[in-house]
């Protein structure tokens, strides 16, 4: 790839952009706990994350040390907890094994638990300078049209042909990688590393979208393929993805009068460590229902259906029905089924529940899952690794 796009691509950058929170500083810290917010979620729905993230936690340090519970509800809503978990991980070993300092090194951040090819890009360059390339779908669909390549861009070789072809990019119009390029007159401004990543990243958010590209504004048009070619309408190749899974479900909130039962899920596999409403596998009705509460050892009172609800995860969808059950306070025997009754208080504060089970905590008058997302789509074009 010819870099004389480079220039005119920073310039427009540098001239305007979106005023995000996380571009106002080169702290490493920040830059990464923005960086893992982004994935698969979308930009406006990250500030205010970001914002309340940062004051309870505002360095590796208080990071590390964070209870599992406290980390989870600072997360809830966001989705793909195994993000904020791998963190605590990575915030651990960079207090242990580097005295709590983020090493400036692509290869050392790629080896910290959740931290893949883009995030080391991404931090390298943005906080330290390095020429690293920081390679997401907003940058695979702006390379594919500037490079009007017809290559798969959901494919591992593609994106990694991509990167190669960036750090090219970077090393040749940047120098050697480690070198600092700071723009005048602002500590906190990006160095020219940073700010070509992250203009790519802003290219693709905003103007070089999925549909409807907004090629009369790019600065780049004159050098894109797919342009003068007429073709960013068909460009990028994306293959349709496999149909995910369904599956029925039947949500139980179980009251003894103020207080409604929750349960722990296991610390493997979807939703792993987080606290939810008991619920059934399919569909049961009341009888079912009210004969599980029985078994439990709880004396059911009274029953009353509730809507249907829908979440949709990356490989599955839950279809949901539920019901309230009222039981007798006195018949609770103390963790049954590790069930924990909780008030709306603790269900708002203490408890992280996650948004797949927001249409039933909602009823009960506790918000989740309202401020985030936990599966991105190809309108959200502010998304990391969601948008190809």
């Amino acid at each position: 790839m010819e870099n004389d796009f480079v220039k005119p691509l920073t310039v427009w950058y540098n001239l305007g952009h979106r005023d995000l929170p996380w571009r106002h500083t080169r702290d490493p810290y920040k830059i990464w706990v923005s960086e893992i917010m982004l994935q698969q979620t979308r930009v406006e729905a990250v500030r205010t994350y970001y914002a309340r993230f940062l004051e309870a936690l505002p360095d590796v340090r208080a990071l590390a040390a964070c209870p599992d519970v406290r980390l989870l509800k600072l997360w809830e809503g966001l989705g793909y907890y195994s993000r904020v978990r791998n963190m605590k991980k990575a915030a651990q070993i960079i207090v242990s094994d580097f005295d709590g300092k983020f090493p400036a090194d692509a290869g050392e951040l790629r080896r910290l638990p959740g931290i893949g090819a883009y995030t080391a890009g991404a931090v390298a360059s943005i906080a330290f300078g390095l020429a690293e390339p920081a390679v997401d779908g907003n940058v695979m669909r702006v390379y594919a049209r500037l490079a009007a390549d017809e290559s798969n861009i959901l494919s591992q070789k593609m994106k990694r042909s991509v990167t190669e072809e960036l750090r090219g990019v970077l090393a040749s119009s940047f120098g050697q990688p480690g070198r600092p390029g700071v723009y005048p007159g602002d500590r906190d401004a990006p160095t020219e590393t940073g700010a070509f990543n992250q203009a790519l990243f802003e290219l693709g958010a905003t103007v070089c979208t999925p549909k409807d590209p907004q090629c009369p504004d790019c600065p780049v048009r004159l050098w894109c393929r797919a342009f003068s070619e007429g073709r960013t309408e068909t460009l990028p190749v994306r293959l349709a993805p496999e149909k995910h899974r369904e599956e029925d479900r039947t949500v139980l909130l179980i009251e003894d009068g103020g207080r409604t039962a929750v349960r722990r899920r296991p610390d493997g596999g979807l939703l792993g460590g987080l606290y939810e409403f008991p619920n059934l596998p399919g569909i049961v009705g009341e009888e079912d229902a009210l004969a599980y509460v029985r078994r439990s050892g709880y004396e059911a009172l009274r029953i009353r259906k509730l809507p249907e609800a829908k979440h949709v995860f990356s490989h599955v969808t839950w279809r949901m029905t539920g019901y309230c059950i009222m039981i007798a306070p006195e018949t609770e025997n103390g963790g049954q089924n590790g069930w924990i009754f909780a008030d709306r208080a603790e269900l708002k504060d203490v408890y992280p529940i996650p948004a797949a089970f927001a249409a039933y905590a909602n009823l009960l008058g506790i918000l989740v899952g309202k401020k985030g997302k936990e599966r991105g789509t190809d309108e959200d074009s502010d998304s990391r690794n969601s948008m190809l």
